[in-house]
């Protein structure tokens, strides 16, 4: 029997090459975005004739928990769970509203609880399941200019360790892979010029890819279940 697998922010980036490795692979898919649709419709479609998989494109906002849970009536069965949908926010703390400040955190952690929550009660019944979150190096060391992103991925880091204790008795491994600069929309906010200094600090020399992060993921998921609470550092040296 085929796996099943939820993967937030699937539209492009990392979403969708972690989904288009997930098809490769046999795993039926669940797809969500919260704008892009009609994009998500198409790589579902793609995908499914592709590869002979099962494969859905939801509208859903995971920092909505109404949203969410209005998801999770019709799809709840997922042997694998991707926590990748977030946002950043590049500019001085004092400057930042609330509401920012709000959309940020919850986009990127809360989001990650109300998933889980209801994702894990089907895992538990099978005693077997695995949750993988997509953090950002900057939750371990912190960026300047982006506090609220760093701090949400630092509580992403957290959540991750601390919920891999408490779901290890029930045979269910949760891990994190804390990405460093990878060459996507979110980092397309970089001139040439800002773009060659920051290749320059990394060791290797270059941004790194979607799907680089797809294969680490896949790595997590195809691996021993005994390997739990890690958060994954895939920067390229940098950190």
């Amino acid at each position: 029997m085929a796996k099943k697998a939820l993967v937030t922010g699937a539209s492009r980036g990392i979403g969708k090459a972690i989904a288009e490795r997930l098809a490769q692979e046999g795993v039926d898919l669940v797809m969500t975005c919260v704008k892009n649709i009609d994009i998500l419709q198409d790589i579902a479609n793609d995908l499914s004739s592709q590869h002979n998989i099962s494969c859905d494109a939801v509208l859903c906002d995971g920092s909505d928990p109404k949203e969410v849970e209005k998801l999770f009536e019709k799809h709840r069965d997922f042997d694998i769970v991707i926590n990748n949908a977030g946002i950043s926010y590049i500019g001085l703390l004092q400057d930042m509203s609330v509401d920012d400040w709000n959309r940020v955190i919850s986009t990127n952690l809360s989001s990650a609880f109300y998933i889980c929550r209801q994702a894990i009660p089907y895992m538990i019944g099978r005693k077997s399941g695995r949750i993988i979150n997509i953090s950002s190096m900057w939750g371990g060391s912190g960026a300047s200019m982006e506090v609220a992103y760093s701090a949400s991925k630092g509580g992403v880091d957290a959540f991750t360790k601390a919920l891999a204790k408490e779901l290890a008795p029930s045979g269910i491994s949760v891990n994190a892979i804390a990405c460093g600069v990878i060459d996507t929309d979110m980092n397309r906010c970089f001139n040439i010029e800002e773009r060659h200094e920051l290749e320059e600090d990394i060791p290797i020399g270059r941004f790194g890819t979607a799907e680089e992060v797809a294969r680490a993921v896949w790595m997590l998921i195809s691996g021993p279940a005994y390997m739990t609470g890690q958060v994954i550092n895939m920067d390229g040296g940098y950190i």
